[in-house]
């Protein structure tokens, strides 16, 4: 990963204010010289416990003063959200002390209307009138010219993520990094929690060659940054070589969130990220068993438990004992049937298990994914990889799946990723933020 842009962080301003008086102070931070904004409550981002305030939260508590003079657009969805469920859009529209003039909607939409692998098009945003571009599957030039069209000075980023490389959302981050540079345009990306910690990061790290909007660069499949970490790692490693130069970049860190935290211990509300994210639990899951999308197995789809149920026609309760007898830590399957209302064996009764996670601390999702796919192939005739090998797009490589091909066991899947996942996180602490 290349580290000649570290220079260019040094325009980076770190918001840290959790009320409205603050001033500018220079501080140093890990990898770079920064601006950080002390406030006057004597809290520090990442420290104390009990209710988190968000990106979004420090930012209104100062009366917007870092879009101030400024023509905002917005990008995000239902996620974006006070602490008392309001939608940030609809709080900032009126307030006469930022100048909202755009929206950009992300995967299923900036109101949340869409299923996965849509969109909301373009629109005028009936509560607010606010013009709503469509970002979905738009990057380079293109994106740069929406938002020229949009008449912005300043693209803020406030969505929830998910935790996995392949949930869209830091995609669509860092394609409006890059295509930010291209229209001459600022940045400011509002932090949010990662729902499942971030104490670490695990699994295979995407080789390059299998860049797709699933994984644009090569990060780790489950990245244990927050969305703000992650774009100060981008705007460094990435968007100098897709763009020319970084970002004109700025955060707005969280206050109250520590590294180890789960999302209930933040105190926020949950808001689904997608259709099929109904739950943090879903989240905890989400970056191992998402893989089953890329086989012809349910990934729970069409349930109420996307993602904690997997299965097909004709397996039973073998796969379940299978799973069991690998002691995967943290984790136990239960022999389960479901029948899908849309997706995969839409009203068909099938069998499969469902995931129990009953030590969360020891969970490892990545490595209990490829678990349940190397158990669902040895139990299960019918196993069968999506025909166009999505599951290489999924991991990052065709080595997971060549290996399960192999008849590999799990730990020795496990093996083949750890020295790329080591250099990552090598790369990823020095722009962790949070302790």
């Amino acid at each position: 990963m290349s580290t000649s842009a570290e220079s260019n962080l040094s325009r980076r301003r770190l918001l840290a204010a959790t009320g409205t008086a603050g001033a500018l102070a220079v501080g140093v931070g890990p990898a770079s010289g920064a601006e950080r904004w002390r406030g006057g409550g004597g809290e520090s981002a990442g420290g104390g416990h009990g209710q988190v305030r968000t990106g979004f939260d420090r930012l209104a508590a100062s009366g917007y003063r870092l879009l101030n003079g400024q023509r905002v657009g917005m990008v995000t969805n239902p996620t974006g959200i006070t602490s008392d469920v309001r939608h940030i859009v609809d709080v900032m529209h009126p307030d006469d002390r930022v100048n909202l003039t755009a929206v950009f909607g992300p995967e299923h939409g900036f109101r949340g209307t869409a299923q996965a692998g849509g969109s909301e098009g373009r629109y005028d945003d009936p509560a607010t009138g606010l013009p709503v571009f469509d970002t979905y599957q738009k990057s380079g030039q293109a994106l740069a010219d929406i938002f020229t069209e949009s008449g912005v000075d300043t693209v803020v980023f406030d969505i929830q993520d998910a935790g996995a490389r392949f949930y869209t959302y830091i995609w669509t981050l860092y394609d409006c990094m890059v295509a930010a540079v291209l229209a001459g345009k600022r940045v400011v990306v509002l932090d949010r929690p990662n729902p499942v910690t971030g104490r670490d990061a695990y699994g295979p790290v995407l080789d390059k060659a299998y860049a797709t909007f699933v994984g644009r660069e090569p990060i780790a499949q489950a990245h244990g940054m927050t969305v703000a970490e992650l774009a100060l790692l981008f705007n460094a490693e990435f968007v100098p070589g897709a763009a020319g130069r970084a970002a004109d970049l700025e955060i707005v860190e969280m206050s109250g969130w520590r590294r180890r935290d789960f999302y209930d211990a933040t105190g926020l509300p949950w808001v689904p990220p997608s259709p099929n994210m109904p739950t943090p639990d879903t989240a905890l899951v989400y970056s191992g068993t998402c893989l089953f999308e890329g086989t012809n197995l349910s990934e729970g789809r069409g349930t109420t438990r996307p993602f904690e149920l997997l299965g097909a026609d004709g397996i039973d309760r073998r796969w379940a004992k299978a799973a069991n007898e690998l002691d995967l830590p943290g984790v136990r399957f239960r022999e389960a049937y479901f029948t899908p209302t849309f997706s995969k064996f839409q009203g068909k009764t099938v069998g499969g298990v469902q995931l129990h996670v009953h030590d969360r601390e020891a969970y490892d999702p990545v490595r209990s994914g490829i678990g349940l796919l190397v158990t669902a192939k040895r139990v299960w005739s019918g196993f069968a990889w999506r025909e166009d090998k999505w599951i290489d797009k999924l991991t990052g490589s065709a080595t997971v799946r060549t290996m399960i091909d192999g008849g590999t066991d799990p730990d020795e899947v496990e093996r083949a990723w750890r020295e790329r996942l080591a250099d990552f996180r090598a790369v990823r602490k020095k722009y962790l933020r949070y302790h």
